[in-house]
């Protein structure tokens, strides 16, 4: 039940002396800031990090062939060997629970020669032979028309997707590239569809200034047939990628006559593992946030703790009185508990308040200035701040036991007795 009288008796305990009481607050104050403050910046390195993984799978791994390491079957070390479609047709077929599995070729680069020309305008671009379900482990924007299609792949039709880099680089501006033509490497590919990369930061030279066509097209125009560069392997959601690449690796090499303890003959990326030590980290610095946190917040609490036994002693003659006039020890201690939660949960919510005002000023800098490499959008859960809430009472209570119990334990002549 609210008692108003009680309520005035505490904010003018708290205000007798102003300056100590400030000093006071902002220990905790400045610790549940500071442990806002940090968890929300933990978020922004992840989240920064998190960006450079983009939309492809991150249950995926990368796989290419390398030279081999040991003799095997008469064969000698050093030797060199190429995946074929028939590699993806046996991994499909022999691996369970793999959801996608893409083979890729790759031609050019956009920091080598010029390979694309149309008019009298010419390109460095990186040039992809995929099939259509690559779009599903990268995912991207197709901006106009549609991207690569079975049908392409099954009549190997001459036709590209192209990123919006390619359209600066190639094209007059409001120029249409839907329908016209390109030319790479000397074989003339109609333009289907244009594509922008999701949630990069910006469209990545890279990415903007990357070309698909049909994989069989691809190895048909230039001479590749049925080789594979490399495949892009996705596992299924509830499987991760990496306790499925070994049975993959054996597979390959058994079917490429290479030594099963060559570890070195099959390259590979797996970014599922890559994607789990980023994860691990950041819960690590999540951890570290908190303890870190939690310090500063103690040393305010410990603060809070000795004003309120310099207070109780102030007031012991006032607490002797109110004993002996029949307030029960319950009383007394309630009172007590009850200023060391105001205390600490007023100066704790203008210290979160002052994080969350922090943490807007520093995404709308972001959104002023552009991307920021590895860091991204810091903020916090509301899980955080009702965490920081319990964080708070529970701090308040512990900072009052205290100083209550101390109250509690005098007696009535005893505190009358002091001047």
């Amino acid at each position: 039940m609210f008692n108003k009288d009680r309520w005035d008796e505490i904010l003018q305990a708290l205000t007798a002396n102003k300056f100590r009481t400030f000093l006071t607050a902002f220990g905790v104050f400045w610790g549940i800031t500071i442990l806002v403050l940090l968890l929300a910046l933990t978020n922004g390195l992840k989240n920064g990090v998190m960006i450079d993984f983009g939309d492809f799978a991150t249950n995926s791994m990368f796989m290419w062939s390398q030279r081999t390491s040991k003799p095997y079957k008469g064969l000698p070390k050093g030797r060199n060997f190429s995946y074929r479609l028939d590699d993806v047709d046996a991994i499909k077929s022999e691996v369970p629970n793999l959801k996608y599995v893409s083979p890729r070729n790759q031609l050019g680069g956009f920091r080598g020669n010029n390979n694309v020309t149309r008019g009298t305008k010419t390109g460095a671009f990186e040039i992809y032979g995929d099939y259509p379900e690559f779009i599903k482990q990268q995912p991207m924007d197709i901006l106009q028309g549609r991207f690569i299609s079975y049908s392409d792949i099954n009549s190997k039709r001459k036709i590209c997707v192209i990123g919006t880099d390619v359209i600066k680089g190639l094209y007059d501006k409001d120029e249409e590239a839907l329908g016209s033509y390109i030319k790479i490497n000397g074989v003339n590919f109609m333009v289907v569809g244009t594509f922008k990369m999701n949630n990069s930061q910006g469209d990545r030279e890279q990415e903007a200034n990357t070309i698909y066509i049909p994989f069989t097209t691809f190895g048909q125009a230039f001479n590749r047939g049925d080789r594979v560069g490399w495949m892009a392997i996705t596992a299924v959601d509830n499987v991760t990628i990496t306790s499925m690449k070994q049975r993959i690796f054996d597979l390959m090499k058994s079917r490429h006559s290479i030594d099963p303890e060559d570890d070195r003959a099959i390259g590979h990326f797996d970014l599922s593992e890559q994607f789990e030590r980023v994860n691990g980290l950041f819960t690590i610095l999540t951890i570290v946030g908190y303890f870190v946190g939690a310090l500063v917040l103690m040393s305010g609490i410990i603060g809070i703790s000795n004003i309120m036994l310099i207070v109780v002693k102030e007031r012991t003659k006032e607490i002797g009185i109110r004993r002996a006039i029949g307030a029960s020890p319950w009383t007394i201690k309630g009172q007590i508990l009850q200023e060391s939660l105001l205390l600490t949960i007023l100066s704790g919510m203008v210290g979160i308040s002052f994080a969350a005002l922090v943490i807007w000023l520093l995404n709308y800098l972001l959104g002023m200035s552009g991307p920021v490499e590895n860091f991204a959008n810091p903020t916090v859960s509301m899980t955080v701040v009702f965490t920081a809430l319990i964080i708070l009472i529970v701090s308040g209570l512990l900072a009052g036991l205290i100083p209550a119990n101390s109250a509690t334990k005098m007696k009535p002549v005893d505190a009358l007795r002091i001047e």
